[in-house]
C-alpha cells in the first residue's frame, strides 16, 4: 500500500488523490487502499462470516476505503466497504467481523436489489459519472462501484446508502446468527453498537456517518444484548483472527499515523513480525531507508522467508528508494510465494518497468489485468510499458478503459477514438474501444 506520498499530500491539502496502489474516485475525498496484505487480512477475518451467509469469498470480497470517517457500506452482491477510519476505532476482531457480518446480511437479504435498480434508472447517471460503467456491465465489480460510487454528491450518496430502521433489524439479527453458526463472539456486535451509543442525539453534520447510513436505536442495542445473553459468549478467542486483526490494524496505522507515534508504540506489538513491519513502514516515511531494510528484514525472517506478503512490502518500500534492482529482486520472490495475487504482479511489472525490462513487463501486467480487470493502477503501468514497446494502440485503449473506470469520461473518449485509428479494425482491441467510445457518446447525448 503506497500510502506514504498519499499521507503528506493530505497533510496539506485535506484530499486523498490518486497514487501508485489507489484507485482513484473523481470528485471525491476518498479512494479504495488497494493492498495485498490488508485485504487478505480481510478476507482471513471475514471467511467464517460469508460461509455462515451462504455467500462465496470467492465472489464477495472486503475493501477498505481511505477515509479517516467511520462507516460501513455495500453497493451491490460483490463487495463489501468498510472504511479505514471505522478499522481504527476499532479494538477487537469481533468488532470488525461483526461489521462484516451485518453488511454481508445486507447482501443475503437483498436489501441492496432495490437501490441498484433505482440507481441503473436514475436521470442524473451521467452527471453522476456512473452511466459507463452499468452499460458496460462494469457495475458488478467491486472496485468500480467503489470507485465510482464514492464520487457522488454527498447527498445522493447517502440517500442511496442509507438503510431503513426495519432493514437494520434484520441484518442485525441475521448478523448474531451468523456469527453464532461461525464460532465468533456476538459480542462484538453489541461492542460496535455501543461505539455509536449517542450519536443520533448529534447535530446530523456532527453524526459518524456509520450513524446516517446505519440509523441506530435504543431497540436494536437493547436486541442485540438480549441475544448475547440468551445465547452466550461461545466464541472462543482463535490465534489466527487475533494476529490478522492485528497485522490489519498494524499496517494500517503504521501508514496513516505520525511515523514517531508508530516509533514509539511499535514495541506494544507482542508479535515480532508485526512490531518489524510497523518499524520498517515508519522509518521508510521518515526516508530513513537502510533502517526501514532492516526492519522488514526482521519481519520476514520472523516469517521463516516464507511470507510473500512482506516481500511485497519491502518491494514497494525499494521501488519508492529508487532501488530499482533490488526492488525487482524482492517483487520475484514475492511473486513466487503469492503467485496469484495480481496487486503483487503489478508490482513485479512496476519494477521490471523501472529497470527498462518492458517486454517482461507487458506479458506480467498483461497476466495481473486478466486477474484484475478494474484494478487503475495496473492499467496506468501497462498503458506505459505497452508504449515502451511501440503498441501505441494497445496503450491508447487501455488508457480509455482507465479513464472510463473512473469516471473521466471525456479523456476515456479520447483515448478510445485513438486506439480506433491506430488498432486494425474488427480486431478485439477495436472493438473493445469502440464499446468505450459508444457507450461514452451515448451518455453524454443524454446529459
Amino acid at each position: 500500500m503506497n500510502l506514504t506520498a498519499i499521507v503528506r499530500r493530505f497533510a496539506f491539502t485535506g484530499l486523498i488523490l490518486a497514487s501508485v496502489h489507489i484507485c482513484p474516485a473523481p470528485s471525491a475525498s476518498a479512494a479504495l487502499l488497494r493492498d495485498a496484505d490488508i485485504e487478505q487480512q480481510l478476507s482471513d477475518l471475514a471467511a467464517p462470516l460469508l460461509a455462515a451467509a451462504n455467500l462465496e469469498l470467492d465472489f464477495v470480497r472486503v475493501l477498505l476505503v481511505n477515509d479517516r470517517s467511520a462507516n460501513a457500506f455495500v453497493i451491490d452482491h460483490r463487495a463489501i466497504y468498510i472504511n479505514s477510519g471505522l478499522i481504527e476505532k476499532m479494538t477487537t476482531p469481533e468488532m470488525l467481523q461483526a461489521v462484516i457480518a451485518h453488511e454481508a446480511a445486507h447482501i443475503a437479504n437483498g436489501h441492496i436489489a432495490r437501490r441498484t435498480g433505482n440507481l441503473r434508472n436514475s436521470q442524473t447517471l451521467g452527471a453522476l459519472g456512473i452511466a459507463l460503467a452499468i452499460a458496460t456491465g462494469a457495475f458488478s465489480s467491486p472496485e468500480v462501484a467503489g470507485g465510482l460510487a464514492l464520487a457522488i454528491s454527498n447527498s445522493t450518496w447517502r440517500g442511496f446508502l442509507k438503510h431503513t430502521r426495519a432493514e437494520e433489524a434484520a441484518a442485525d439479527q441475521a448478523a448474531a446468527n451468523y456469527m453464532r453458526r461461525a464460532g465468533v463472539s456476538p459480542r462484538g456486535l453489541v461492542q460496535i453498537h455501543r461505539l455509536f451509543r449517542g450519536q443520533e442525539a448529534l447535530n446530523e453534520s456532527r453524526q459518524d456517518p456509520y450513524v446516517r447510513s446505519h440509523p441506530l436505536s435504543r431497540d436494536r442495542i437493547r436486541a442485540a444484548e438480549a441475544f448475547l445473553a440468551q445465547y452466550g459468549d461461545t466464541g472462543e478467542p482463535d490465534p489466527d483472527v487475533m494476529y490478522s486483526f492485528a497485522r490489519l490494524k498494524g499496517k494500517l496505522s503504521a501508514f496513516v499515523r505520525n511515523p514517531e507515534w508508530t516509533l514509539q508504540r511499535a514495541n506494544e506489538e507482542e508479535n515480532i513480525d508485526i512490531r518489524a513491519m510497523r518499524t520498517a513502514i515508519a522509518y521508510h516515511r521518515q526516508s530513513q531507508t537502510d533502517a526501514a531494510l532492516r526492519a522488514i528484514d526482521q519481519a520476514i525472517s520472523a516469517r521463516h522467508g516464507q511470507d510473500g506478503l512482506y516481500f511485497d512490502l519491502k518491494g514497494q518500500l525499494l521501488l519508492e528508494s529508487r532501488r530499482f534492482p533490488q526492488a525487482l529482486s524482492a517483487y520475484q520472490k514475492a511473486h513466487q510465494l503469492e503467485p496469484d495475487s495480481p496487486q503483487i504482479m503489478g508490482g513485479l511489472g512496476q519494477a521490471q518497468l523501472a529497470v527498462g525490462e518492458f517486454q517482461s513487463a507487458v506479458a506480467t501486467l498483461e497476466e495481473a489485468r486478466e486477474l484484475d480487470r478494474t484494478h487503475t493502477r495496473i492499467l496506468r503501468d501497462l498503458g506505459q510499458a505497452y508504449a515502451k514497446v511501440g503498441r501505441i494502440g494497445e496503450a491508447s485503449l487501455v488508457t480509455a478503459e482507465r479513464y472510463a473506470l473512473t469516471g473521466q469520461l471525456r479523456d476515456a473518449d479520447v483515448q478510445a477514438r485513438r486506439a480506433m485509428d491506430l488498432l486494425p479494425k474488427g480486431s478485439t482491441g477495436w472493438r473493445r474501444a469502440q464499446d468505450v467510445h459508444l457507450t461514452i457518446s451515448n451518455n453524454l447525448k443524454r446529459q
